[in-house]
C-alpha cells in the first residue's frame, strides 16, 4: 500500500508496526475462530441439502404470495439450522426491533407479565415496552406489565433476584444476549442454557425469549438449541450475510412462531402469505455465506480489542476472552476521542467515506447518538460500522465487516485519526 495515500508515511508504517505486533497476538484466537466459521458453513450446507434447495426456490411471488415455495423452504432451512421446530423469515420486518416487537407481541396477552433478566434491554425497545396508558399502543398500554431484574453489579445474572421476580403472572423472560450499551460481557450460549434451566424449574410453562441480534454464528449453538422457546433477529446482521436487503427472522417452537406470525399479518392468515418479490435468492445466499463473513467480521472485533488494549484503552471482551456477538466495545473515557474514533471508522468505508458523522437525536434512542455507516445496506451492522451514545463514560461499538481486511483497515484509520488529532500519542516508527 503506497505510505502517500495515508499522508505521513512514518505514523502509517507504526500504525502497521502495531498492527503486526496485534496480529501475532491473536493468532491462535484467530484459528478458533476458524473453526467455528468452518462448523458453521457445514451445518448451513447440509440444511440446504436436507432441504433440498433449488434455483426455482429464488423465484419471487407476487400478490398474495400464496404458496410460495421458496418462502416455505426457506423457513424450514432457518429452523434447521437454529434446531428450531418452526422459524418465520421475512423481508416484511422492517427492523430488529420490529421483529421482536411482533414476537413479544404474538405470546403475550392482556395481564401478562414480561420480565427481563439481563437488566434493561436496548435503548429501541424501550418504546416498545412503553407505559400504561401512554396511548402508543406498547406493550404496558395494551395491559401488559413489565419487571426486570438488573445485573450484579460485575455484569452477572442475580439468580436470587431472578427466581423472587418470577410470579403467577410472569408469562415471557426476556433475554439481550448482546450487550448493547452496556458495559457488561454479551450472554454466552451456555449461559443461555443455564437460563432456560434454572427458570424452567421456578415455573415450566414460561416462555424465555432471546434477542439474537449481533449473535449468529458466533457460537457452535444457537439459542433454540438450548431449550429458548423463541428468538429473534435481524438479516441486516448476521444471518444475513451482507446481501439481504432487509428483513429478520423469528425461531423457536411451532406454537410461539405460530404466535408471532399473527401479529406480523393477521389472525388466521399468518405466515401463509406474504409476497417475497425478488429478495429470496439474496435470503438463501446471504443465509450460505453468514458463517465465514461473521467469522470475519469476529476477527476484526479481536483485532481491535488487541490493538487498543495494547494502546492503554479498556475493551469488553478483552481480545482472549470468548465470544458470543460481534460487538468490541472500547472505553475512551473522554467525548472527543470517541468522537473522533467513530469518524474514523466512516473514513475507512467504501460508501460515504466523504461523510462525516456528527451526534444527533436519534428516533428512538435516550442519547444523542453518533454512527458511522458506511454501508451498502443501510442500517448493515455485519459491514463494518460503529456507533455509541453521548453519555460517559464515552463507550465506542464497533461491530462488522464483511471483510477482516476491511475492518482491520477501519481499526487503523480510526487509529491513524485519535493520533492526528492530538489526542493519543503512539511510539514513532523507527526503520
Amino acid at each position: 500500500m503506497r505510505q502517500e495515500q495515508h499522508g505521513n508515511g512514518e505514523l502509517w508504517e507504526s500504525l502497521l508496526r502495531l498492527s503486526d505486533e496485534s496480529e501475532e497476538l491473536v493468532k491462535n484466537s484467530f484459528r478458533a475462530i476458524d473453526r467455528i466459521a468452518e462448523r458453521n458453513q457445514w451445518k448451513v450446507i447440509e440444511a440446504f441439502k436436507r432441504h433440498q434447495v433449488s434455483d426455482f426456490h429464488f423465484a419471487g411471488s407476487t400478490g398474495y404470495g400464496y404458496n410460495d415455495r421458496g418462502r416455505e423452504v426457506l423457513d424450514l432451512v432457518y429452523a434447521d439450522v437454529f434446531g428450531a421446530e418452526a422459524a418465520l423469515v421475512r423481508p416484511h420486518f422492517a427492523s430488529g426491533t420490529h421483529t421482536i416487537s411482533c414476537a413479544l407481541f404474538g405470546v403475550l396477552r392482556p395481564g401478562d407479565e414480561l420480565l427481563y433478566v439481563t437488566g434493561r434491554p436496548y435503548d429501541t425497545l424501550h418504546k416498545v415496552i412503553g407505559k400504561p396508558g401512554d396511548g402508543k399502543g406498547s406493550l404496558q398500554d395494551w395491559g401488559v406489565t413489565y419487571n426486570e431484574v438488573p445485573l450484579l453489579e460485575e455484569g452477572g445474572l442475580d439468580w436470587a433476584g431472578i427466581e423472587a421476580a418470577i410470579t403467577d403472572r410472569t408469562k415471557v423472560i426476556g433475554v439481550q444476549r448482546s450487550r448493547g450499551y452496556d458495559w457488561r460481557a454479551s450472554f454466552t450460549v451456555a449461559e443461555i442454557g443455564e437460563i432456560v434451566k434454572r427458570v424452567k424449574a421456578v415455573k415450566s410453562d414460561v416462555i424465555i425469549f432471546v434477542d439474537n441480534c449481533y449473535g449468529e454464528f458466533t457460537e457452535l449453538l444457537e439459542p433454540t438449541e438450548v431449550g429458548v422457546d423463541l428468538m429473534a433477529g435481524s438479516l441486516i446482521k448476521n444471518p444475513g450475510g451482507g446481501l439481504a436487503e432487509t428483513g429478520g427472522y423469528i425461531a423457536g417452537t411451532r406454537e410461539s412462531v405460530e404466535a408471532a406470525s399473527y401479529r406480523l399479518t393477521a389472525p388466521g392468515i399468518g405466515g401463509e402469505v406474504g409476497a417475497m418479490l425478488g429478495t429470496l435468492r439474496s435470503m438463501y445466499q446471504g443465509l450460505f455465506l453468514a458463517p465465514h463473513l461473521v467469522g470475519q467480521a469476529v476477527k476484526g472485533s479481536v483485532f481491535a480489542a488487541a490493538l487498543f488494549e495494547r494502546l492503554g484503552f479498556e475493551s469488553k471482551p478483552k481480545w482472549h476472552e470468548p465470544r458470543t456477538d460481534l460487538i468490541q466495545a472500547v472505553r475512551f473515557g473522554k467525548a472527543e476521542h470517541l468522537i473522533a474514533f467513530v469518524q474514523g471508522i466512516q473514513q475507512a468505508a467504501a460508501v460515504d467515506a466523504h461523510v462525516v458523522p456528527e451526534p444527533w437525536d436519534m428516533p428512538g434512542y435516550e442519547n444523542p447518538v453518533i454512527m458511522a455507516a458506511g454501508t451498502f445496506i443501510q442500517g448493515g451492522s455485519l459491514e463494518l460500522s460503529a456507533d455509541a451514545p453521548i453519555r460517559e463514560p464515552y463507550i465506542a461499538y464497533m461491530q462488522g465487516g464483511l471483510t477482516y481486511a476491511h475492518a482491520k483497515y477501519g481499526v487503523l484509520i480510526a487509529l491513524k485519526k485519535l493520533v492526528e488529532s492530538g489526542l493519543i500519542v503512539i511510539k514513532p516508527y523507527i526503520p
